[in-house]
């Protein structure tokens, strides 16, 4: 028997999101090069998406700001922008995007203490090597511990935990309209990147933005429109289907953003990558089987 209409749809959405977010490191390095830093670039893209949504749907903004469960939502949703669109841009793009797809274990842990969902046996090991993969991943060759390496890794490491909250509190607010949900992540994602770019700027550690130019207006205001079609098919997906496989669909996000950066020059695909990489995949892989089973399975 094949599977229902709905279950298909939710997976093609999460594969629709999964390539955008695979492919949008280049994008944000080019509007680096333009001289727009990729926290000014999160901004503003959120910015258009939110002015948008609130003309297609009226009152979404004043629904939002009335819905304060969703906030948390929106907080979340706005450090993942920042942490990954920030990290891709700087650093090597398979690595950061494997470190910030340690979804076995961020949701696990998110989802007992948000969702209340148990802990078993099974859900461990899966932590277990999910771990193992991000040492592998951590731990260059000589160095005594697999500490994260510079400022790449950290946001990959926050931004990935950011995500898998995310995914959670949209599983949590599921009830609410599309057009709320969706509000509350895209003023985070101009709050949250555009307060800490200010932040930043104001002591000098990054750029203000440049004055306005043709280039970078034009691939922010392109990039807005495939973060409106990646947020609603991330909310049409994860609201649909249990966050396992919700993790295990969107880790296709790896195959595109190592495809990409191989081809287009943003990574280097050393072994040990590779090798930590297997186990990261691995235990997510592991996570959707888990899922397709229960409650049979503990």
């Amino acid at each position: 028997m094949g599977a229902p209409p709905e279950r298909v749809g939710a997976v093609l959405a999460l594969l629709l999101n999964a390539f955008i977010w695979g492919v949008s490191w280049w994008p944000f390095r080019q509007l680096a090069d333009a001289g727009l830093h990729a926290l000014w670039a999160t901004a503003g893209v959120y910015l258009l998406a939110a002015v948008a949504i609130e003309a297609w749907r009226p009152g979404s903004l004043r629904a939002t700001w009335r819905a304060r469960s969703v906030w948390w939502l929106g907080l979340a949703a706005g450090i993942t922008n920042a942490c990954f669109n920030w990290g891709v841009a700087i650093g090597d793009v398979v690595r950061v995007v494997l470190l910030f797809y340690l979804m076995p274990l961020w949701a696990v842990l998110l989802a007992r203490m948000v969702l209340g969902e148990p802990v078993t046996v099974g859900a461990l090991a899966r932590i277990a090597l999910a771990l193992a993969g991000a040492v592998v991943v951590l731990k260059p060759p000589g160095a005594e511990w697999p500490v994260p390496r510079g400022l790449p890794d950290l946001l990959a490491l926050a931004g990935g935990f950011a995500f898998a909250l995310t995914n959670v509190m949209l599983r949590r607010e599921h009830a609410r309209p599309d057009a709320v949900r969706a509000t509350a992540m895209f003023v985070g994602g101009v709050v949250v990147p555009g307060g800490l770019a200010a932040a930043l700027a104001t002591g000098g550690a990054l750029a203000w933005p440049p004055a306005p130019a043709t280039d970078w207006l034009a691939g922010t205001a392109l990039l807005g429109l495939a973060f409106i079609a990646a947020n609603f098919a991330l909310q049409h997906g994860a609201a649909r289907l249990p966050s396992g496989v919700t993790s295990v669909v969107l880790l296709s996000e790896v195959v595109f953003a190592a495809l990409s950066a191989v081809l287009l020059g943003g990574a280097a695909l050393e072994s040990r990558t590779l090798a930590g990489g297997a186990m990261i995949i691995g235990a997510s892989l592991w996570s959707a089987l888990a899922a397709s089973r229960a409650p049979k399975e503990a």
